[in-house]
This record gives structure tokens, C-alpha cells and sequence, in this order.
């Protein structure tokens, strides 16, 4: 408890203080690098669409996969209730997609929406400047900055460059103060950044390499991965650290190379959590991602290792073409737990580029309201006990264990013990070469008395449609792509219930799940399995 005191009152204490810093008495002291040159010198490795430049010109914004039209007003001029497109708007990501344009008009477009964010924006807000969104944007127009400043007038190139100079002094002021360690993480890439484009003053990249990596060496497991454990993070971060570390090439030390070799383990974390079916796994607030950036970020990595392996409390099984990644459920420390989900024992499984089972994923940025329902156990490919989240306590570490020979998982609940006198224990393998999955859910006896009734979801992929035979035991799965797999369970009774899966670009997909029950007694087992049918 005391822990948690020192904790809440040290974020407090960096609250205060950054709500002194950004107050307009003070503000003024960011203008310190107001006349700092800059140069676009990043690289920008992302995809870019010249249609989208057509559909911004007429009004039309697809961000985030969510179409707004303006109207021929400022994008910045609406009120909009949807955080995804809005911080992909305030972040200028959308930048990357003229920077082949030749077109004048194009180009004096893209200027304009810059200049427009610095006369409505340009002065502190809140929400605007997080350290997130500003290294965001800082990066983004430093990636561009040579097509921005190309036909623009000298009030108009010192108007960018000073707000530049503003942004970037703001990461240096407010980085150290933010609460949120990923915060300060951002506010040190963002700097990094900087630092490369500077022209005029001796940039000290030195130093910004060194407090950069740092920093993710506190925030990143031994295998690369984010301590928050969510994919989505991961690719957000590597997002930037891929720009910088490209830049980074010409100017090679030590420090350096050890934080090369550092964004090159979180590619391999990545890769490692990514399905086969080309999408991260749907785990502690990870859900669609951008495909065109993953498959980006991804060609910028290391040769991709594929295998099986332990890896931040997640288990994953290769063989064949299938894929299976189970979540053990353990708990991101403090400070890195804000978007963990309830998912000890779930998996997803894929075989070639077809997702089987999968999870609900989080629920989407305009629908706050259903945050934590999406982030319970029942929304995850998991078993449960009267459908309670698996909820470690104190310093529990979930048991995880992977028998690479036999392709085989083994994970064991921490938390219902108390409540239900029983954990569950499964056990997932690849057999035939990745071609049938088998499952064994187990019951263990904790107490003197076992109550409850232990639910098996299995939360089926969108498009796949159940048909269930005469007999029990058996339903066989059409996969969109006429891949024909059969389910088959004994020891429970099973049920089917309405799902959802999470799609940025097409909002909830409707679906289906598949439930087995079964009473909670002492060495109560269940077995199922997902069999390919050879066509």
C-alpha cells in the first residue's frame, strides 16, 4: 500500500508541476529555440496514397478509417467526437501521402493546413500538445519539411519554423514532468528527432541518443517487448524509432549501435505477436492496426525469426502455417497498465492468412461508455469461472510453460482460488504440422470446496459460419475463404452466442462464439479440438 501512496503521490507532484509550466505566465520560456532552423531531414518509410491528397482537397478526411467531410472548412474548425481521427489529424500523419506531389496547388494545400493548425493551435492546449501528439506532429512535418517550406513566403517559412522551435522546446520543459512514463518516452524520441534536424546551433545527438535509450531500456522486457504489452504501443513506438533510426546511420558511436540493436529486438517482439493471417494479436488494448504501416515498420526490421517461444508473459506456438498466441494474463507494473485487459488463458489462432479464433479487442475511441466491458475475460477466447475475470493478485505470476518438441503450451490461472477454491490449467498443441489444435481445460483443486460453473468462449473469426451436425460433439467451420476446419469438444455441454470483433475500418464486425460449460469439480476436464478437413 505504501507503494501505491508514494506512486500516486509522486504522479501528484509531476502534475503540479506541469500544470505550473504550461500556465501563460510561463509559457513564454518555450520560445527560447524560436528562431532554431530547421531542416526536413527524417526519413519517412510509410506508404503514401495520392487519392487521399485528392479527398482532403475536396473536403473529404479518411483518418483513422473514419470519414469526415468538411465542407470546405478547416478539418481543425469541427467538433468532432472521435479521439482516432482526431489525434491522427492533430498528429499530421496524413503529411506523408504529398510528399511526392509536384502539383503547386497540392503542395500550397498541405502548407496551408500547417499554417491553419499554427493560427488555431500554435498556443499551448491541452489536448493538442500532449508530449505524444506533439512528437507525433514535430516528426511529421520534420519528415516534410522541404516540401512545406518550398513556395512558401519568408513570414510564412519563419511562422512554421518558430512554431517547430515552440513544439520542440515544450517536449524538453514538459518531458521530465510527465506522469506518464510512455509520455516522457514519446517527448524523448520527439527530441531525438530534433536534435537531427537542427542546422544552425551544434546539435548534441549524443546526448539525445543517450536519454532515449535510457529510457526504453527502463520500459522494454529482455525480449524487446513494451512493458505495457500491447502490440499496438509496440508499433507506435517502432512508428518513430524506424524514422530515427534510418537518420541515425550517418552518425555512428557506440550509443548508437546500442539503441539500434535495441529497436531492432522490439521489431522481433513485433514480428513475434503478429499472426500469420498479418495482424497483431487483439491483447491489453491492442486492436486493428493501420496494415499498410504494420507491413512498413515491419520491412524495417531484422529478417523476421519466426518460432515458437515465451515472450512478455504471452506464449506462442508455431508449426506449419498456423499460429497460436495465449495470453498468461500477467499484469503490466504500474504506470503501464492502463489499457491491460482481463486475458490470462486466452488465445488466438490462425492458419495462412485466415484469423479461426480471436478475441472482441478494445472497444473503439468514440465509445467510452464500453471500455471496460471489452476488456473483461468473457470478451477473450478464454475459460472462466461464472464468468469473473482471471485477476492476479499482489506479485502472482501466472504459470506459463512451452514444450517446443511437442508444440505445446501449458498456462495456469492465478485468482479464482480464493473465490471458487479451483484454478484452471490449460494446455494448447499443434499437431500435424500445424494442421489441428488441441485443447484441454483441467480444473485444480485449491480449497476444500469447489464452486461455479467454468465457460469456454471461443470467439470465431468474422465471416466464418457454424454448422452443426445431428450428432453432439461436433460443428464443422466455413471459412470465408472455403477452408472447412471441424470443432470438436467433449466433457461440456455447448451453446452458441452472438460476438464482435473490433475493426477500425469497418466498426464491429458481427460474429459468433462458440461456449462450452461445465460445473467446477475437482479434476473436471474438458477437451476440444480444431481439425482441418482435407478438401
Amino acid at each position: 500500500m505504501s507503494g501505491r501512496l508514494i506512486d500516486s503521490g509522486r504522479q501528484l507532484a509531476l502534475g503540479l508541476a506541469d500544470s505550473l509550466v504550461t500556465m501563460p505566465l510561463l509559457r513564454w520560456t518555450w520560445r527560447g529555440q524560436g528562431e532554431t532552423a530547421f531542416a526536413g531531414d527524417l526519413p519517412d518509410f510509410r506508404p503514401a496514397d495520392r487519392e487521399a491528397v485528392r479527398e482532403m482537397m475536396s473536403g473529404r478526411y479518411l483518418l483513422a478509417s473514419k470519414l469526415f467531410e468538411t465542407g470546405g472548412a478547416s478539418p481543425f474548425s469541427l467538433d468532432v467526437d472521435h479521439p482516432d481521427w482526431w489525434n491522427n489529424l492533430h498528429s499530421f500523419s496524413w503529411l506523408r501521402h504529398f510528399r511526392d506531389v509536384r502539383d503547386t496547388g497540392e503542395r500550397l494545400f498541405a502548407r496551408t493546413l500547417v499554417l491553419d493548425w499554427i493560427g488555431r493551435e500554435g498556443q499551448f492546449e491541452r489536448d493538442s500538445w500532449t508530449l505524444t501528439l506533439t512528437t507525433q506532429r514535430v516528426l511529421n512535418w520534420l519528415r516534410h519539411l522541404t516540401f512545406l517550406l518550398d513556395g512558401a513566403t519568408p513570414d510564412q517559412a519563419r511562422t512554421i519554423q518558430r512554431s517547430l522551435g515552440t513544439q520542440v522546446q515544450s517536449l524538453k520543459v514538459r518531458g521530465s514532468l510527465a506522469a506518464d512514463p510512455v509520455e516522457t518516452l514519446f517527448a524523448a524520441i520527439g527530441l531525438l528527432g530534433a536534435e537531427l534536424c537542427i542546422t544552425l546551433d551544434l546539435p548534441d545527438i549524443d546526448a539525445a541518443v543517450t536519454r532515449l535509450d535510457t529510457l526504453l531500456a527502463r520500459q522494454l522486457d529482455a525480449e524487446g517487448l513494451h512493458l505495457s504489452r500491447n502490440p499496438r504501443l509496440q508499433l507506435s513506438l517502432l512508428t518513430e524509432l524506424t524514422s530515427l533510426k534510418r537518420a541515425l546511420g550517418r552518425h555512428g558511436n557506440a550509443n548508437t549501435a546500442e539503441l539500434s540493436n535495441r529497436i531492432d529486438r522490439m521489431h522481433e517482439a513485433l514480428d513475434a505477436l503478429t499472426l500469420s493471417s498479418g495482424e497483431p494479436v487483439y491483447f491489453n488494448g491492442c486492436g486493428q492496426v493501420p496494415h499498410d504501416v504494420l507491413v512498413a515498420v515491419q520491412s524495417n526490421g531484422p529478417t523476421a525469426s519466426r518460432h515458437s517461444a515465451l515472450l512478455g508473459g504471452y506464449g506462442i506456438v508455431r508449426a506449419g502455417a498456423s499460429v497460436v498466441i495465449a495470453d498468461s494474463g500477467l499484469r503490466p507494473p504500474p504506470g503501464f497498465d492502463q489499457e491491460s485487459h482481463a486475458g490470462g488463458l486466452a488465445f488466438e489462432f490462425s492458419h495462412g492468412s485466415e484469423l479461426i479464433v480471436g478475441s472482441c479487442g478494445p472497444a473503439p475511441s468514440d465509445m467510452p461508455e464500453s471500455r471496460d466491458l471489452f476488456r473483461q475475460t468473457i470478451a477473450h477466447s478464454a475459460p472462466t469461472i461464472d464468468d469473473e475475470d482471471h485477476a492476479p493478485r499482489g506479485k502472482a505470476t501466472p504459470a506459463l510453460a512451452l514444450d517446443t518438441a511437442q508444440h505445446m503450451l501449458s498456462l495456469t490461472s492465478v485468482g479464482y482460488g480464493p473465490a471458487f477454491g479451483a484454478e484452471i490449467e490449460r494446455r494448447l498443441t499443434l499437431l500435424a504440422d500445424g494442421t489441428t489444435l488441441v485443447g484441454q481445460d483441467r480444473i485444480l483443486a485449491t480449497g476444500q470446496t469447489q464452486t461455479g460453473r467454468m465457460a469456454i468462449r471461443f470467439h470465431l473469426a468474422p465471416g466464418i459460419k457454424v454448422r452443426r451436425s445431428g450428432g453432439e460433439g461436433m460443428a464443422r467451420l466455413i471459412l470465408p475463404n472455403g477452408m472447412v476446419w471441424s470443432f470438436l469438444w467433449e466433457g461440456a455441454s455447448v451453446h452458441e452466442e452472438d460476438s464482435v470483433r473490433q475493426s477500425s475500418y469497418l466498426g464491429f464486425h458481427r460474429t459468433t462464439q462458440l461456449v462450452l460449460e461445465t460445473d467446477v469439480t475437482p479434476g473436471a476436464e474438458v477437451a476440444w479440438i480444431f481439425t482441418l478437413e482435407q478438401q
